[in-house]
């Protein structure tokens, strides 16, 4: 065989006790910022607690055939990290945010640099529920009188949404005018 030419081992990436933490706690955002069930919620965050408390990885735990010792972690859970672990996916978490959100939250996260929890924050404190009432409040400067928001990220979403706003202006139809 040429240098060079020989096949590839695949090694696939082992994943840290730390990522599948990172995960299982931002699971547990997702259902708070839902309002879900806050037993479920203290579940995950014990999760991730005892994940990080392992005097082993995860993984080598899974290679040897036996399940992990998390203390209050249920049976559906371990499935899930083992999933999470084994695969680098958990297919719990696809779909998990979008369907619970209200309408106006869901639009909110289709403009750059909206994400879920500021979705919520700019529907639940403002009312904001479109890209034209984001621009609106942001040219008001209403924005930036929310804790933890100032005047750049107001500006920051302010074009955000002007640039939706003007996809939106830009592709609609003349109505038979010249």
């Amino acid at each position: 065989m040429l240098p060079g030419l020989e096949p590839e081992i695949e090694v696939k990436p082992k994943i840290s006790n730390r990522q599948i933490a990172e995960v299982l706690s931002g699971i547990a955002d997702l259902i708070e910022a839902q309002n879900g069930n806050p037993y479920r919620v203290q579940a995950y965050r014990n999760a991730a607690r005892g994940v990080l408390e392992l005097s082993e990885s995860v993984i080598d735990i899974l290679a040897r055939n036996e399940e992990p010792t998390i203390p209050g972690v249920g049976e559906r859970l371990r499935t899930r990290i083992r999933e999470l672990a084994q695969s680098g996916t958990m297919t719990f978490q696809n779909g998990l945010c979008m369907p619970a959100l209200p309408a106006g939250v869901r639009a909110l996260m289709n403009i750059e640099h909206v994400g879920p929890y500021t979705a919520i924050r700019l529907y639940e404190e403002l009312g904001i529920d479109s890209p034209e009432k984001l621009f609106r409040a942001a040219q008001q400067q209403r924005i930036r009188q929310l804790a933890g928001f100032g005047a750049r990220s107001e500006e920051r979403l302010k074009a955000s949404a002007l640039h939706i706003l003007g996809k939106k202006t830009s592709h609609q139809p003349l109505g038979g005018a010249a």
